[in-house]
């Protein structure tokens, strides 16, 4: 039978775009705060608010306490590596295991896995025996954690608001971890001031932590899950998936664009969090007022009141601007702080300025965050979420231990300079590269309306590989068209499964071309009928289109052909 043949027909098929138009005047008349009226966003989101403040208490505490222990910058600016390295090794394994198992207890095991690294952490520091080691490896063990969870995490967004709601759910998600980082670095340098030793004082807001990884573990048990989607396939191996995802980003331009943008902004912003602690002690030193731990505080309390102020601010600016208009005027003003970091020793110029590279850095982040959301289907997203999230700590994590080795063989000042210079190098370059520009896709799962077809020779789930052949019939004169046409075919093939392509034209008959593409298995295949979108399916009429007569194309399948055992 012809599962081809069985597809939809042009007129069963639904819209297949959003216009960028439509969705503008709904963000225009949004204020940004519409997924705070719906109640399992609003718990999520109270519950990540209160985890993200202990957090970031913890990063300023752990910080400045890596700064008491110890007098050396590569070590200091280790700290944002130990933070960053565990995203970029698990990344896209992390994203793997949010698309594959149930996400509700994959969030609960590694929000505990977190709170215990902190717990630890903790009885170490407030006992005075945690070293500069011990505190490296612990926070790389804590973002193991942050590392696996995180792609779960915001691959529930969906489930939980409507997609016309999607931008605004991202910037509130930017939003409580901006609103955190505005009072939790105060806080925390607040706390480590306040006890004559730092370890003691870190100890304390380590506790604080563990505690507020509890808060979100019992938001978890309590949240009743219904997915919005759930295969009758079995599910994917772990190592599978995480091929499927490779290939997946490499016929998927547009994340492609997205990640590259991501990798050259924070690999140049990393030389702001990573030698910020640096920039506190040259500036607080000999302040009679404000100590060196506080000071710190107040200047990442800085960057994050920009944040907060770009995530409140978005809804207005996305309705006015294109999202590469925004991209661009956030990285000029991050290359500004960067530069007034370097050469301007001035407390005040350094907290506004930081407030506009607050202001840049959410502004950068959302967009790009929210672009991966709308140019990802269900089926892979946490898989691209997991990327994304690779390629952002990996730029970090990189850049720190770049900029934190320039500062320790030159001076912060060349540290920051640097960095600056290669926003405005890497400019010309991220200008060509596009963010959610045009009309977006629609991303939903396409239903066929009729069942999968059965074959004489059944094959079994793990057969394969299989190859596919789909004969058309195409007039002369459309020829062109048509090639041009299934080209664009090959990337949605590609993208949903195949792992080989091509079209070949009859040498005895003009009219004739065959389209080949090959499975890995015949499970594979009817995966691919479920991962194919309306967006997809659009492209698949298309060529249909240009097919002459009334009946849809004839589609064969072949499956390898194994030598027989000998019973």
């Amino acid at each position: 039978m012809n599962p081809e043949a069985s597809q939809d027909t042009v007129e069963e098929s639904p819209v297949p775009v959003v216009a960028a138009a439509v969705a503008a005047p709904r963000a225009a008349q949004s204020n940004g705060f519409g997924p705070l009226k719906i109640p399992l966003f609003r718990d999520r989101w109270i519950a990540s608010t209160v985890s993200n403040v202990g957090t970031w208490m913890q990063d300023t505490a752990a910080t400045w306490l890596m700064t008491a222990l110890t007098g050396s910058p590569l070590l200091i600016a280790s700290m944002q590596t130990a933070a960053s390295l565990p995203v970029l090794m698990l990344g896209l394994f992390a994203g793997a295991t949010a698309d594959i198992f149930e996400r509700r207890r994959l969030l609960i095991f590694w929000q505990t896995w977190q709170m215990i690294a902190v717990f630890l952490m903790a009885v170490m520091a407030l006992f005075g025996v945690i070293g500069p080691m011990a505190l490296l490896s612990l926070t790389f063990l804590m973002n193991v954690g942050a590392a696996m969870n995180s792609p779960a995490w915001q691959a529930i967004v969906p489930e939980l608001v409507p997609r016309e709601e999607l931008p605004n759910a991202v910037s509130l998600a930017s939003a409580s971890n901006n609103l955190a980082r505005a009072v939790g670095p105060a806080m925390g340098g607040l706390m480590v001031a306040l006890f004559v030793k730092a370890s003691t004082g870190a100890g304390w807001v380590f506790a604080l932590n563990a505690g507020s990884f509890a808060a979100v573990i019992w938001v978890l048990y309590k949240w009743k899950r219904k997915p919005l989607f759930k295969s009758a396939l079995p599910a994917e191996r772990i190592f599978g998936s995480v091929g499927t995802g490779l290939r997946y980003l490499r016929y998927a331009p547009v994340l492609q664009a997205i990640f590259l943008r991501a990798f050259l902004f924070t690999f140049s912003a990393a030389a702001v969090w990573s030698l910020l602690s640096l920039i506190a002690a040259r500036e607080f030193t000999h302040s009679h007022y404000i100590s060196g731990a506080t000071g710190y505080g107040v200047l990442n309390g800085s960057m994050g009141l920009g944040a907060v102020l770009a995530a409140v601010a978005l809804p207005r600016i996305r309705a006015k601007f294109t999202a590469d208009r925004v991209l661009a005027v956030a990285s000029v003003q991050f290359l500004a702080t960067l530069l007034v970091l370097a050469f301007i020793h001035s407390v005040t110029l350094d907290i506004l300025f930081l407030i506009g590279g607050g202001f840049a850095w959410t502004c950068t982040m959302a967009t790009l965050n929210t672009g991966v959301q709308l140019s990802s289907p269900g089926w892979v997203q946490a898989r691209a979420l997991g990327m994304y999230q690779m390629i952002f700590q990996g730029g970090l994590a990189l850049g720190s231990f770049v900029w934190g080795y320039v500062a320790e063989h030159s001076s912060v000042t060349a540290s920051m300079a640097s960095a600056a210079v290669l926003i405005a190098v890497a400019m010309p370059v991220t200008l060509r590269l596009h963010v959610l520009r045009g009309s977006l896709p629609d991303l939903t799962p396409y239903h066929f309306k009729r069942p999968v077809p059965h074959l004489e020779l059944e094959p079994a789930p793990e057969d394969g590989p299989v190859r596919i052949l789909v004969d058309y019939t195409v007039d002369v004169e459309n020829y062109n068209e048509f090639v041009a046409r299934i080209h664009k075919l090959r990337e949605v093939r590609l993208r949903t499964g195949a792992i080989r392509w091509a079209v070949f034209r009859d040498g005895n008959n003009a009219e004739r071309l065959e389209e080949s593409f090959v499975m890995e298995s015949w499970l594979e295949y009817l995966r691919s009928r479920e991962r194919m979108t309306t967006a997809d399916f659009a492209v698949l009429q298309c060529v249909r289109d240009l097919h002459k007569g009334e009946e849809l194309p004839s589609v064969t399948h072949q499956v390898y052909a194994k030598e027989m055992t000998q019973g």
